[in-house]
């Protein structure tokens, strides 16, 4: 699945030959996503990115942009790469989602630096809190914004029990979203993938 792998222009296809392949592999990127895809509650969804799915990403950004040049591909690239885990972590994209803009508006509001507050837990662990965007600052001090990008750090020991089944449980400690779930023994199979061997 990549493992840590990030996409080169070696792994695209050009813009005609997608044309061909997008029909099967959407239909293959949306499979995997759904196994990707968790709803904290009803206004927060966590979707865990890989290679496949940032490929995807990649692909529909050219598509649309119809972007062909070499450097405009590699800046694609440069965007999309640091959202593909490096095997020892999972990296997602935290949506926090309203479909009324004016609520929207007033619960962002409520939850400056909710971001901060996304934690997992395997197996009877410590509850460990996700690392929030990285690269980026997204909480000005009276708001949040609608979407984030989180970073999942694994230690050694923490991987080797989600490969050998261990349950999984993320949750969010907000007064405004507060959730807390169970990760469906394929979610926690396929975030499996994620992670190297030797992590």
């Amino acid at each position: 699945m990549g493992h840590g792998g990030k996409l080169a222009r070696a792994d695209l296809w050009r813009l005609e030959e997608y044309a061909v392949e997008r029909k099967a592999f959407r239909a293959r990127v949306i499979a995997h996503k759904k196994l990707r895809r968790v709803a904290l509650g009803p206004h927060a969804t966590l979707l865990f990115e890989d290679f496949l799915t940032m490929k995807y990403q990649v692909q529909e950004m050219l598509r649309i942009e119809r972007i062909f040049e070499p450097a405009a591909i590699d800046e694609e690239l440069a965007a999309y790469n640091p959202l593909i885990p490096d095997g020892s972590n999972w990296k997602a994209t935290f949506l926090i989602e309203y479909a009324d803009p004016e609520e929207r508006a007033l619960a962002l509001a409520r939850m400056p630096g909710v971001e901060h507050r996304v934690w997992f837990r395997i197996g009877a662990g410590e509850r460990n809190f996700a690392h929030a965007n990285d690269d980026m600052e997204r909480t000005e001090r009276d708001k949040t914004a609608a979407v984030h990008f989180l970073r999942f750090e694994l230690t050694k020991e923490s991987a080797e029990a989600v490969r050998s089944g261990e349950e999984v449980r993320i949750g969010i400690d907000h007064p405004e979203l507060l959730s807390e779930t169970p990760l469906s023994a394929s979610t926690v199979a396929s975030l499996a993938e994620d992670l190297d061997r030797t992590t």
